[in-house]
């Protein structure tokens, strides 16, 4: 956007004004001051001027004086200024441009520093006011009277259509800026948000590798402590296992950090696809080492899952396994995924007594039932936990096929 040459010295000057104000308006109240004497001074051929300079000189440095104060009282300095000037013409001096340039710059400084309706009253009082002291003045008695009235009218309008110009100008400069300062505000506080659910992503993701692996570890230690003396073979077995579990948490934690630290260098090693229900057999397994049998039914034709939707039914899976594994008294746990239209209901059970430890009690602690709720939400699903009647504990998610709103998680 380019600024004509005009437009930058105006801007150039309306900013010396802003910081030097007391320098401008003793200026151009002299230069005002040294246009109306000018003005007095001119008279039509043949006719000679009034013998009242002493008093018109007097009355155009109050005039002019007056405007020294149009930035704090702008009715004050109109009202002062059109009174000498009305005077002026009414001792007999000829109207000019010159004579009326005092007025003339206090009707500009009122249109720019007050408002619309007191613009209209002042301006149209003074306008009428020095319009009538024309028309009755001999200084121009063999002119028309439209002509003496009608020159007046148009040149006291002048300065007030330039002066409300001016005012909406800066208006409009105003309301950009604000505007300017509104979406930069915005801006930053939506940076804040996504900062802040990035962050919260980041730790969903953490603690559901974190703590899902750490769970079955924990549990797999057990089992071969528990096993040591009476099972050495098995004892081996669920070592092995183990070792399996604290790699794959490590290599879903280095995958989740590399993330962080991944640039947009295109020789920059490619990340590792995200998890879906394709890593349920894998899940089932590990869980089946730490000493709980987990089965899996499906029903309905199984559909093609959004990566989003994929991974949040995946960690929804594994949360609620590593609940069952951390915090029932259960030795088997069942798994429903139903495909019914477009959406996808997951059921995770466990067979646990009646009597045993919520894990919605423990999870009060934790995150991870919030977790799970936040997933599921984040996706347009919805999600629900809670003990069944018969025993045991139960959770129940119903996720859409795609997911509502356009964001995508591709973290590990």
């Amino acid at each position: 956007m380019t600024t004509s040459p005009e437009r930058r010295y105006a801007d150039r000057l309306e900013s010396f004004s802003e910081r030097n104000p007391v320098v401008v308006d003793v200026v151009l109240a002299a230069a005002l001051m040294g246009s109306a004497t000018l003005g007095s001074m001119l008279t039509l051929p043949g006719v000679e001027p009034p013998d009242q300079d002493r008093t018109a000189t007097v009355l155009l440095g109050v005039a002019c004086l007056a405007l020294l104060k149009h930035r704090s009282h702008p009715r004050i300095a109109l009202a002062v200024t059109a009174v000498c000037t009305v005077a002026v013409i009414a001792l007999g001096y000829l109207l000019t441009p010159l004579l009326l340039a005092p007025v003339m710059a206090a009707l500009y400084w009122l249109a720019t520093h007050t408002d619309r309706g007191t613009t209209r009253v002042y301006g149209i009082t003074t306008m009428v006011a020095v319009t009538v002291a024309a028309g009755a003045s001999d200084s121009m008695d063999h002119v028309s009277l439209l002509l003496r009235t009608l020159g007046p009218f148009f040149w006291l309008l002048l300065p007030l259509v330039a002066g409300n110009m001016t005012r909406l100008r800066r208006a409009y400069l105003m309301a950009v800026q604000a505007r300017a300062e509104h979406a930069e505000r915005t801006r930053e506080e939506e940076a804040r948000l996504r900062v802040t659910e990035e962050r919260m992503r980041i730790a969903r993701e953490l603690h559901d590798v974190v703590a899902h692996h750490m769970a079955l570890a924990n549990a797999q230690a057990g089992t071969a402590a528990h096993l040591a003396l009476t099972n050495p073979q098995q004892t081996q077995k669920i070592l092995t296992d183990l070792t399996g579990t604290t790699s794959s948490a490590l290599r879903e934690l280095k995958a989740t950090l590399g993330l962080l630290r991944q640039n947009d260098d295109p020789d920059s090693a490619p990340l590792e696809p995200s998890p879906g229900l394709t890593r349920l057999p894998e899940l089932i397994s590990a869980c089946a080492s730490a000493g709980l049998t987990v089965t899996v039914t499906t029903e309905g034709e199984p559909q093609s899952l959004s990566p989003g939707v994929d991974l949040t039914a995946f960690r929804i899976v594994q949360e609620a396994l590593t609940n069952v594994t951390k915090h029932a008294a259960a030795e088997a746990a069942h798994v429903r995924l139903a495909y019914s239209g477009s959406r996808l209901l997951i059921t995770v059970s466990n067979d646990g007594p009646a009597t045993a430890p919520l894990p919605e009690a423990a999870q009060s602690r934790g995150f991870g039932m919030m977790g799970m709720r936040e997933r599921a939400h984040s996706i347009g699903g919805e999600l629900c936990a809670g003990p069944r009647p018969e025993g045991g504990f139960e959770v129940t998610t119903a996720l859409p096929l795609r997911p509502l709103a356009p964001q995508e998680e591709h973290t590990p």
